[in-house]
C-alpha cells in the first residue's frame, strides 16, 4: 500500500448555480496520514466527495488508486436499518447462515468469495473500536451517535482500503472511542486524507494540506508545526506589509517633492529667460528641454510608485484573510444563585430500560453555572439535555423550568427548515428584528451576499451549525439558559476560537456536551457532571 496515492488534476466544481468551488486545482496526496484544514465553505468536504466520487467534476480528474474508503460527514443517526446492513455484510452473513443450514447454492459462495471470516474479522473491528457490545441486528434508531460513526468507520475498514478518505470521523465520539480512533490511525499505512478540526487528532498527522483560495498547500509535520509555519508567515508577511506601506509613502512623498521642484524651475527659468533677452526660438527649445526633463523625471517617480504599490498588493495577497465570527451572545445576567432548572428523581425510558439508576437523577442549575455534562456514548446526555429543554418529559419524578427562554442547540442540527434560505429562518426565529438588523447580525456570522438566500439544506456543516447558533442564540426573547450538544461539531478552527470567547463573556448559564477536551477547558466550566452506568454524579475535573 505504499504506493497508493490521490491524485488530482486541473479538477473545476461550480454548484448548480454557477458559483465555483474549484477552479483548475491539482495536487498530490502521498502514503501516510494527510490532515485537510480550510475555513468552513472553502469546499473541504466538497474535495473529498469528489475524490470519492459521489460528485463528479465539471473539468479535470480527481482519482484514488486502489480501493477508497469514505467516511462522509454526514451519517444517519436513526433508522432500522441493522449494524450488519451498515458494515455492509449483511449478504454475506446470509450467505453463510444458509450454507450452515445446507443450502449448498453456488450463488452463496459467489456471495461469499474469500470472505469466509467475516464475522470474526467483523468482531475483532468493532471491538477495537469499543462496539463489543453491538450485535450485528442491533438496529441503527437504538444507537448513539458516536457509536454510529464508529460503527461507519468500521464499515470503512473492513474495506481493507488503500485509501481512506474521513470527513469529521471524531464528530460525536467521547473521550475513549477517541483515543481507540487515534490508535487505529496510528497504526494506517496506506493513504489517509482526513478532515477534522479535533486538534489532537490533527497533531497525529503526517502532513496537514491547507485549503486556501482555491489552492492548496501542504507543511510537513502535524497541527502544532502547521501553526507555527502560518504564524511565522504571517508574521513575515505583516513586516513586509509595513515595508511595502513605508515604500509607498516614501514614494509618494519623493513624487510630489519632484513636481515641486520642477515647478519652481520652470517658474524661474522662465523669468530668467525673459531677463536675459533671448531670441524667441532660442528661449522656447530651452523652454521645452526643461518640460521634458520634468516630464522624465515625474514617469520615473510614478513608475517607481506603482511598483511600490505593486509590492503592498503582493504583501498585502500573501496575508492570510482569517475570517472571524463576530460573536455577542445577549446579555441575560442571570443572577447568582437562581435556580432556572429544578429536577427531582427524573426518570426516562427507552423500551423496557430505565435511562437513570435507582430511584432516578437530581439536577439543580442556577445562575450563570458553566456545566460540562460528561459521559460515555450512549448514557443519555443528549436525552438529559431534552429533558431540561422541555422537549421530553420525564416519565417519573419531575423537573421544574424558571420563566425565561431555555436555547437549545441539538447535535442533529436539526432546527432549521432546510428549505427555507439563512434569511428566511432568521427572521422565524426573531420576528422583531427589521431586515437591516438580521442582514447586520448574519454577516457576524460570516454570512454576507449571495451566502443570505442558500437554502440551509445547501450548507456544509460548517455554515449549517453557524446559522443554527445565529438563529438560537439571538432568537426573541434572549436565552437565560444554553444547552449545547457537540458544538464543536463540524465547526472550524477559527469558528472554535470564536465560540470560545462568546461562552467565556456570557452571563447566563450554560449545559455543554463535548468530549473536545481543548474546547471545555477555554470556556471557563466552573461545575462537572457525569453521567455513566445510569448515574450523574459530581465530579472535581474533567472526565469525559
Amino acid at each position: 500500500m505504499s504506493d497508493a496515492l490521490i491524485v488530482v488534476s486541473n479538477l473545476s466544481f461550480s454548484w448548480p448555480d454557477d458559483t465555483p468551488v474549484f477552479e483548475d486545482l491539482s495536487f498530490t496526496v502521498p502514503a501516510g496520514r494527510t490532515g485537510l484544514v480550510a475555513p468552513n465553505g472553502a469546499g473541504k468536504s466538497t474535495l473529498l466527495r469528489l475524490i470519492a466520487g459521489v460528485l463528479r467534476p465539471a473539468s479535470g480528474s480527481a482519482t484514488a488508486e486502489g480501493v477508497l474508503g469514505y467516511l462522509p460527514q454526514t451519517l444517519p443517526l436513526a433508522g432500522d436499518l441493522t449494524a450488519a446492513e451498515v458494515l455492509g455484510i449483511a449478504p454475506v452473513i446470509k450467505a453463510l447462515d444458509a450454507i450452515e443450514s445446507g443450502d449448498a447454492s453456488e450463488e452463496h459462495f459467489t456471495t461469499i468469495g474469500s470472505d469466509w471470516d467475516i464475522e470474526e474479522r467483523t468482531r475483532a473491528q468493532l471491538d477495537r473500536l469499543g462496539l463489543e457490545d453491538i450485535s450485528l441486528a442491533r438496529r441503527l434508531h437504538t444507537l448513539s451517535g458516536g457509536q454510529v460513526i464508529s460503527l461507519g468507520l468500521a464499515a470503512q475498514l473492513l474495506k481493507r482500503p488503500d485509501v481512506l478518505l474521513l470527513d469529521e470521523p471524531t464528530n460525536n465520539l467521547d473521550l475513549d472511542a477517541r483515543h481507540r480512533l487515534y490508535d487505529v490511525l496510528e497504526d494506517w499505512n496506506g493513504c489517509l486524507l482526513l478532515v477534522s478540526h479535533d486538534r489532537a487528532l490533527l497533531d497525529r498527522m503526517d502532513r496537514i494540506a491547507e485549503l486556501d483560495r482555491g489552492e492548496l498547500q501542504s507543511y510537513g509535520g502535524n497541527f502544532t508545526e502547521y501553526e507555527e509555519a502560518v504564524r511565522a508567515a504571517r508574521e513575515v508577511a505583516e513586516k513586509n506589509i509595513r515595508n511595502a506601506e513605508q515604500e509607498v509613502k516614501r514614494e509618494k512623498r519623493e513624487l510630489q517633492q519632484a513636481r515641486e521642484r520642477a515647478a519652481r524651475r520652470a517658474s524661474n527659468a522662465s523669468r530668467n529667460l525673459k531677463n536675459a533677452g533671448l531670441p524667441k526660438i532660442f528661449a522656447g527649445t530651452m523652454k521645452r528641454n526643461a518640460q521634458e526633463s520634468a516630464g522624465k523625471a515625474n514617469e520615473t517617480h510614478v513608475a517607481r510608485l506603482g511598483e511600490a504599490k505593486a509590492r503592498l498588493d503582493e504583501a498585502g495577497r500573501a496575508l492570510r484573510d482569517e475570517q472571524k465570527i463576530a460573536l455577542e451572545l445577549p446579555g441575560t445576567n442571570v443572577p447568582a444563585g437562581r435556580t432556572v432548572f429544578l429536577g427531582e428523581r427524573m426518570q426516562v425510558r427507552y423500551g423496557e430500560r430505565a435511562l437513570f439508576a435507582g430511584e432516578g437523577a437530581d439536577l439543580t442549575i442556577r445562575g450563570p453555572e458553566r456545566i460540562a455534562l460528561t459521559g460515555p456514548n450512549g448514557v443519555g446526555k443528549s436525552t438529559l439535555l431534552r429533558v431540561i429543554n422541555g422537549e421530553l418529559e420525564p416519565e417519573g419524578g419531575e423537573a421544574k423550568r424558571a420563566d425565561g427562554r431555555v436555547a437549545y442547540l441539538s447535535q442533529r442540527l436539526d432546527l432549521l427548515d432546510p428549505g427555507r434560505t439563512v434569511a428566511e429562518n432568521l427572521a422565524a426565529f426573531a420576528p422583531g428584528m427589521t431586515e437591516a438588523q438580521r442582514m447586520n447580525l448574519l454577516a457576524r456570522f460570516l454570512f454576507r451576499g449571495s451566502r443570505i438566500h442558500l437554502p440551509v439544506g445547501a450548507l456544509s456543516g460548517g455554515e449549517r451549525l453557524r446559522a443554527t447558533l445565529a438563529c438560537v442564540l439571538c432568537a426573541e426573547p434572549a436565552p437565560q439558559l444554553l444547552l449545547l450538544d457537540e458544538p464543536t461539531n463540524n465547526l472550524d478552527l477559527v469558528g472554535v476560537a470564536q465560540l470560545e470567547g462568546a461562552l467565556q463573556s456570557y452571563e447566563g448559564a450554560f449545559v455543554v456536551v463535548s468530549h473536545d477536551e481543548r474546547f471545555l477547558a477555554e470556556i471557563g466550566v466552573d461545575r462537572w457532571l457525569r453521567l455513566s452506568e445510569g448515574r450523574l454524579r459530581e465530579t472535581s475535573a474533567p472526565d469525559a
